[in-house]
């Protein structure tokens, strides 16, 4: 019965639910901003080098049987190893997107923890009654 109480407390704090909704939400993300380069940045920055296809550039490592096209998908389904660079640049563009737009989120928590600090820092003001008081308390025990 322990450990079943142990691991209810443990999945009902708070930390392990907002990292349970970061991981949902997070994966999500990664859904758009991969949609993003594969769809949108990808074609761009293609049609810049002259309507070349990321997806498609790869080195065969091996011998390519007779008749198989020299498509990546189709040297894949024969077996042929090959070196799919272009699908590497992909990734690491989303990896780069990704990481940036994670930086300049953290960033943002951080600067928002810091405001918080610095207005609990502040000493909260006396109010002005309060310091006249003390004005005539002070001057009454001279």
């Amino acid at each position: 019965m322990s450990i079943a109480k142990d691991f209810k407390e443990f999945a009902l704090k708070g930390n392990v639910i907002d990292l349970a909704v970061g991981v949902i939400i997070g994966a999500a993300f990664a859904k758009i901003v991969t949609s993003l380069v594969a769809d949108i940045i990808m074609p761009v920055v293609g049609s810049v080098f002259g309507n070349m296809d990321f997806a498609q550039l790869f080195v065969a490592l091996g011998d390519v049987p007779a008749g198989v096209p020299m498509v990546l998908a189709d040297l894949q389904k024969a077996g042929v190893p090959v070196l799919a660079y272009g699908n590497f640049i992909t990734v690491a563009i989303n990896f780069v997107i990704l990481a940036f737009i994670i930086f300049m989120m953290v960033r943002q928590v951080i600067r928002l923890k810091r405001a918080e600090a610095v207005v609990a820092a502040e000493p909260a003001t006396t109010p002005e009654d309060v310091a006249l008081l003390r004005e005539i308390r002070d001057s009454l025990k001279q």
